[in-house]
């Protein structure tokens, strides 16, 4: 049984049942309106699939693959967790487990302005593994912000194929593309609403609900090394570290895209705060 669900359908390109701009914000790293978001998309699965339900298996959430730094779903799914947990626990039901689906490939390539066919070539080259023993005779719950070719869709339900897994599975988002008329670029405008520079990140980099996640590392470390340099100058020493040790843990400075940038970093902004053993 594989059933899908997403709280908000988009049926057109000019209007939307959600915030735009709160979307936007949210791919980049704006952790209290990924708690809004976790916390609707928790509370309207289990208005729509859960309340009248018998459930008699463990429940697994799995949010959307990645190697080494979260994704935006992730922070989502955090708070996903907490409402249904809480939901769970008050109708006497075992608390959520969690699984990490982990990726070995990584990109430079913005995923948003693909097309359908692009999309499921891109990733088709990666490679996605996951604990099958640990899920034998369990739901799982894939989670994910939105939907908008099933591209990533149809790479969990190969992943599952390929690790003999028959489980009953629920593939849950926040919004979902109906309208094959509408182009999938349409992700990309969802995504750069609210940023379209560099220097829009600060008000969310500089909050006290920031978490860091893929797509903000990427657009940063793309950037022209000039602009880069002017932003990254004026980002504090915290945040510095952070951006600098996820990138690493992620590879990216085997990039050539982003090796410019980091090598700034190293070379300068913590060399010269003595932050790198010589």
């Amino acid at each position: 049984m594989h059933i899908n669900y997403s709280l908000h359908k988009i049926t057109d390109a000019d209007n939307f049942s959600f915030d735009i701009t709160d979307y936007s914000k949210f791919k980049y790293g704006d952790d209290s309106i990924a708690q809004q978001f976790g916390t609707s998309l928790a509370k309207g699965f289990i208005e729509t699939h859960l309340e009248d339900l018998n459930i008699t298996k463990q429940l697994v959430v799995i949010s959307s693959p990645y190697c080494f730094i979260p994704t935006a779903t992730f922070a989502m799914k955090n708070y996903f967790v907490f409402i249904l947990n809480r939901w769970l626990a008050t109708n006497n039901y075992p608390s959520l487990q969690e699984v990490k689906v982990h990726r070995t490939i990584t990109y430079k390539e913005d995923y948003g302005a693909l097309n359908a066919e692009e999309r499921l070539k891109l990733i088709g080259n990666d490679s996605f593994h996951i604990d099958s023993s640990f899920l034998k005779d369990k739901v799982l719950l894939f989670l994910d912000d939105i939907r908008i070719t099933g591209s990533h869709e149809r790479m969990m339900t190969k992943m599952l194929e390929e690790y003999h897994l028959n489980n009953d599975c629920y593939l849950l988002y926040f919004a979902e593309l109906v309208n094959k008329d509408v182009h999938p670029n349409i992700e990309n405008f969802l995504n750069y609403f609210a940023v379209k520079s560099i220097f829009d990140l600060e008000g969310i980099i500089n909050s006290d609900r920031f978490a860091i996640n893929t797509r903000i590392v990427k657009y940063i470390l793309n950037s022209e090394p000039n602009v880069f340099q002017v932003f990254i100058e004026n980002q504090s020493l915290q945040f510095i570290n952070l951006l600098y040790d996820m990138a690493i843990g992620n590879g990216y400075h085997t990039i050539d895209a982003y090796i410019i940038n980091l090598a700034f970093i190293r070379d300068n902004l913590l060399a010269e705060r003595s932050l790198i053993s010589s």
